[in-house]
């Protein structure tokens, strides 16, 4: 694009180019500033969603019949009950006390601003407000130093855990606490954020703790009968449907010239729908900057400058709003309400009337800056969509770019904190002065409170490029199905059009923490990559009996979560040395389409020639020097298995493969036999699974399935162990606790088939077997990343 500059507006604006790895810019001789891209993290791992097919699980399968099955699934939803009204009640707890501190709050600011006003007292005032807002955001902000990962919303955490990443103390009880808790200070605390973020969060980790379903019908009517009981003292009426509701959105009985909307109206929504997008992209784009900001130069230092931020932005934004307030305000007057109100518009006109703020303002008339201020944030919204009443377009111009900035600057913070109100709040005020202009400027005679929804929704989707979801919220916050269509039409043209500037905001904090995130499906042009292309062929790797010595080694000087189980293949050695057709399982294949470590990590070496890079050319030159052979005419194989009389060492550290190794000795062919994942090594090991040399394997103790997973889902590490309860030349037989089964690919299996097996089925880990059983590689959530197969691709294309 011809934007695309420089400049600190064009690159943040500008469509996301295409990117290389570290490694490819040192091989290509490129250099890109570090700042500039963040790849995705190798410390994730993927969860274990497939099940490990192992010899306690099959004990458990034999004693299950159908009266067990019945009784598990009468547990189940049980459960699914239980997990409702949990989520119901915690909801009803965070809104309980953030309408109670709320209230308390502005009450008494309030009062004290019109007593201050008379006495020219008002700094008092501010003084009042800060020592609440500060104290709020201080108690969460602290909650945050005890766990950080209650900090923000908890929207990206989550889409990356259901992803299938692994992300520690998402979803434990110290997190719950800690959000659900530290949720109601922050919004108590005046700070431009919401509550629905955190609280789906919350709602997760219930979930994930009693145990791993979601129910949000029984959480509904449980949040709704103690609210209609609370607040309106009708109990069993349920009578309030959520946390969000915006009102019913109803012409006056008899005015026959007014429309909810009409046709015409759809080409203004559609243009709101691209501002909306626009503006979203810009949000997004400042506020990424400001997070790298924080990770150079906050996150570094002592966690409680953390604090000192979130304090800051506090004191900055209490001062805007009181300020703000106090003098730039208008006197405003009130709509009369009319003969033909129905009683949907009179009960509007009561909440509406019960939250205006008359600073400094006349009786009958109402200060329109403070009015949006000084109440909670879905206050304000519902002031935006039924005040009858105007609000001045300056009003609400400078009300959109103060808020827009505070609540920018604050998403980010260390506190919980959401993004959903904060946003409709935002875009609502758009909306409000979108309609403003079109009846004063242009006299059309349109619904003040459709524009201001519509705005609202063009904003959100701008910034969390969400359509059919937001699109349901909405409906269901305004109780009206007619705003369905143009609701989805903005929130459509609203994601494309901040689609071709950068991503969502969640999206780009899930990049930001460098989450391997794995998108729905591939794009075309990756199946010119197989799975030979992508997986990792340097694999660590145990035997079926295999030395405790060499266990605790691979455990303690290797961070991968799962090991194949394998044996090596020497006699498919010898059926090469048979002629040019290797003849196995009645399937004949030939020679050189079979494919082996050996042979793809020479292939590999030989691509990389093609890259200007003097080193790693010599370095592959160096590896293909090894491997000629010595004498012409002799054969390689035949060497090969002259070279193997001594036994293949046992993995201790100080036997590790020596850098004069050909590549057939560090590539040995390796019969797979199954998968055997860290966490059941080290519970062998501390268990003490293992028999002696001159004993029989039959005489290693048998754990059951129970005692395999009893310490789920925190099991110990491999530095728990004590080393002194250990024979080092026991042996342990990993067979009855390997799952012999795992989902396998061939490699020359297509990218997407590759893709679409590992996102479909859960898997954390993918090993590639060739047609002769021989595992040549193993792919994990790394492997598919979108930045991973780019690369790959660039490889592929420079080889070609």
């Amino acid at each position: 694009m011809a934007c695309c500059g420089n400049s600190f507006c064009c690159q943040c604006c500008c469509r996301e180019g295409e990117t290389r790895t570290p490694e490819e810019l040192a091989i290509l001789g490129e250099i890109r500033d570090e700042e500039d891209e963040i790849l995705p993290r190798k410390d994730y791992e993927s969860l274990d969603y497939d099940r490990c097919i192992n010899e306690p699980y099959v004990e458990v399968l034999e004693v299950i019949d159908n009266k067990k099955a019945k009784k598990y699934e009468a547990v189940r939803w049980i459960l699914v009950f239980a997990i409702g009204v949990t989520v119901g009640l915690m909801g009803l707890f965070v809104d309980f006390f953030v309408r109670l501190f709320t209230r308390l709050k502005f009450t008494l600011v309030g009062n004290s601003v019109e007593e201050c006003s008379e006495k020219g007292c008002l700094a008092l005032s501010l003084l009042e407000l800060l020592a609440f807002n500060m104290t709020f955001v201080f108690i969460a902000s602290v909650l945050v130093l005890i766990e950080p990962v209650a900090a923000g919303s908890g929207i990206p955490e989550i889409k990356s855990y259901l992803n299938g990443v692994k992300i520690p103390g998402i979803v434990r009880l110290r997190t719950f606490l800690c959000k659900a808790v530290g949720v109601l200070f922050t919004v108590a605390g005046g700070l431009f954020v919401g509550k629905e973020g955190p609280m789906i969060h919350s709602g997760a980790i219930v979930g994930a703790g009693l145990p791993q379903l979601f129910c949000s019908m029984s959480a509904t009517f449980t949040l709704n009968f103690f609210r209609s009981g609370i607040n309106f003292n009708k109990w069993g009426s349920f009578q309030v449907p959520g946390l969000l509701n915006f009102g019913e959105f109803k012409c006056p009985d008899g005015d026959k010239n007014c429309h909810l909307w009409t046709v015409v109206d759809l080409a203004f929504f559609v243009l709101m729908g691209v501002v909306g997008g626009l503006l979203g992209a810009l949000f997004n784009c400042i506020n990424k900057s400001l997070a790298k900001y924080r990770m150079r130069h906050i996150h570094p230092k002592a966690k409680f400058v953390r604090v000192l931020e979130s304090l800051l932005v506090t004191m900055v934004t209490t001062v805007v709003i009181f300020v703000a307030s106090m003098t730039l305000g208008e006197c405003r007057d009130l709509a009369s309400p009319t003969t033909h109100n129905t009683t949907a518009l009179m009960t509007n006109s009561e909440e509406v009337n019960s939250t205006i703020r008359q600073f400094f303002c006349p009786n009958k008339t109402y200060n329109d800056m403070a009015t949006l201020f000084f109440n909670p944030q879905e206050a304000a919204i519902y002031q935006l969509f039924h005040q009858d009443g105007t609000f001045s377009p300056v009003t609400l111009s400078v009300f959109f770019v103060l808020y827009f900035l505070l609540a920018c600057w604050t998403y980010g913070v260390s506190v919980p904190s959401g993004l959903f109100v904060p946003a409709l709040l935002c875009g609502a005020s758009f909306g409000r002065l979108v309609a403003n202009l079109l009846k004063i400027n242009l006299g059309m005679d349109i619904y003040s409170g459709t524009f201001a929804l519509i705005g609202a929704a063009s904003f959100l989707g701008g910034v969390v490029r969400m359509t059919i979801s937001l699109t349901v919220i909405l409906i269901e916050s305004t109780n009206e199905i007619t705003y369905g269509l143009p609701i989805m039409i903005t929130l459509m043209v609203a994601k494309w059009t901040g689609d071709f500037f950068n991503k969502g905001i969640y999206d780009i904090h899930i990049e930001l923490r460098g989450v391997p995130l794995l998108e729905w499906e591939t794009e075309v042009e990756m199946d010119k990559l197989t799975a030979s292309d992508i997986m990792e062929p340097n694999l660590t790797y145990v035997y079926p009996h295999t030395r405790v010595q060499s266990l605790v080694s691979i455990l303690r000087t290797t961070v991968y979560h799962a090991f194949p189980v394998v044996t090596e293949n020497r006699q498919n050695e010898r059926d090469f040395m048979k002629g040019n057709i290797l003849v196995s399982n009645n399937i004949r294949f030939k020679k050189s389409s079979v494919v082996t470590r050996a042979g793809e990590q020479r292939r590999r070496c030989q691509s990389m020639k093609s890259y200007p890079s003097s080193e790693l050319r010599n370095v592959c030159d160096d590896q293909a020097a090894v491997v000629e052979p010595a004498e012409e005419g002799e054969d390689m194989l035949q060497q090969m298995l002259e070279r193997r009389h001594a036994p293949y060492p046992n993995l201790c550290p100080d036997q590790s493969p020596s850098e004069e190794w050909t590549m057939e000795e560090r590539f040995r062919p390796l019969t797979f036999h199954g998968l055997i994942l860290r966490s059941q090594l080290v519970n062998l090991l501390i268990r003490g699974v293992c028999y002696a040399e001159n004993q029989s394997s039959a005489t290693q103790p048998r754990l059951s399935f129970a005692e395999m997973t009893e310490d789920y889902p925190r099991y110990p590490d491999i530095h728990d162990l004590d080393l002194a309860l250990l024979n080092p030349r026991m042996i342990v037989d990993v067979t009855p606790y390997m799952n012999p089964c795992p989902y396998t690919v061939s490699p020359n299996t297509h990218v997407s088939q590759v893709f679409n097996l590992f996102r479909t089925m859960g898997l954390r880990h993918l090993p590639v077997v060739n047609a002769v059983g021989e595992i040549v590689g193993i792919i994990t959530r790394h492997n598919l990343t979108h930045e991973f197969l780019l690369a790959k691709l660039r490889q592929h294309y420079i080889t070609v």
